[in-house]
């Protein structure tokens, strides 16, 4: 009966010790996700916050006597453009998550996976804050110049219905855009504003992605949520609202900049564009336009995140990780 006995525990015990081992190797594996998770989250949460994009842009360069508020720019559009005018501009909105957020996003989740290094009890630990400031400024940079033509597109395509019937360019869609914008503005068009557009990408990369990186690990490490939903939802809201009041400022020059036709752009540069605005609005204009930026920013953001993380999830539980 001992030997019997014996004989029953060793394989039981030999069966216990096998699935420790299995998760301990598939822990210390690094997961590498594809390139463009980003940029279809950006995707899918730009189709959710596309109206009030639309919104902020309108605001940021009003004629005179249009509606000074979110409600009632709101309202024009609709009594104006129908429902359907909410959502002008949506293809130059997509192309322009496809470029931009696709590299940015891209280019910062490789190289912080390149940097993180291994640890003992999990797959690798977080870089510090400098070193994803750094990566977010670089992938920003990049983002800003390669996403630069849809986002002339997107902000000439959204602000187009506001502008009286002669000076409209009734761009059918991004492509036909672009190649209006070639074909009677030379290629030169497409990066019109390109150095406030990469610093605004700078600013944004650096606040959104690095602040969400470091407000999910807060609130897993000092405030014990679990790496969920609600810790998602949470960090990203946060992110969001650092990302709208850092970026403020750039992100109504290189609305004015795009904009502007090439007759009123030409031989004005950053600086006098400063100067005049400062000299007609006063300081008031560097958050003109911040709870709509807000409104839109922090809900896109939240999409954004809880998209890519949802993305990771799946992709996690198609690879059997």
């Amino acid at each position: 009966m001992a030997d019997s006995v014996k004989l029953l525990d060793a394989p039981a015990a030999h069966t216990r010790v096998a699935p420790i081992s299995t998760p301990a190797s598939s822990k210390s594996k690094k997961v590498h996700y594809p390139f463009w998770f980003g940029g279809s989250a950006s995707c899918f949460a730009a189709a959710v916050t596309h109206p009030l994009d639309l919104v902020k842009v309108r605001l940021q360069t009003r004629a005179p006597d249009a509606p000074r508020t979110m409600v009632g720019t709101f309202g024009h559009i609709l009594r104006h453009n129908g429902f359907t005018g909410l959502y002008n501009g949506l293809s130059a909105a997509l192309l322009r998550q496809i470029t931009y957020s696709t590299t940015r996003f891209g280019i910062y989740e490789e190289l912080k996976s390149r940097v993180a290094k291994p640890s003992a009890d999990s797959s690798s630990t977080s870089p510090g804050f400098l070193t994803l400031l750094g990566i977010a400024c670089t992938s920003g940079f990049i983002g800003g110049f390669v996403g630069n033509p849809a986002d002339v597109l997107n902000v000439r395509m959204q602000s187009d219905a506001a502008l009286p019937p002669a000076q409209r360019r009734n761009y059918r869609h991004a492509f036909h855009g672009l190649t209006q914008m070639i074909k009677t503005e030379g290629v030169t068009s497409l990066f019109r504003g390109v150095w406030p557009n990469s610093t605004r990408a700078i600013l944004m990369t650096a606040s959104q992605l690095t602040s969400y990186d470091i407000f999910k690990r807060l609130c897993i490490e000092k405030v014990g949520m679990s790496d969920n939903v609600g810790t998602h939802f949470t960090a990203s809201f946060l992110a969001g609202f650092v990302a709208t009041t850092v970026c403020s400022p750039v992100d109504v020059i290189k609305t004015r900049i795009m904009s502007a036709s090439a007759a009123e752009s030409r031989g004005q540069s950053i600086v006098s564009l400063l100067r005049d605005i400062c000299r007609k609005e006063g300081l008031g204009w560097t958050f003109r336009g911040w709870v709509p930026s807000f409104i839109r920013l922090g809900p896109h953001t939240i999409a954004t995140f809880i998209f890519l993380e949802e993305h990771k999830k799946l992709y996690r539980r198609l690879k059997g990780i």
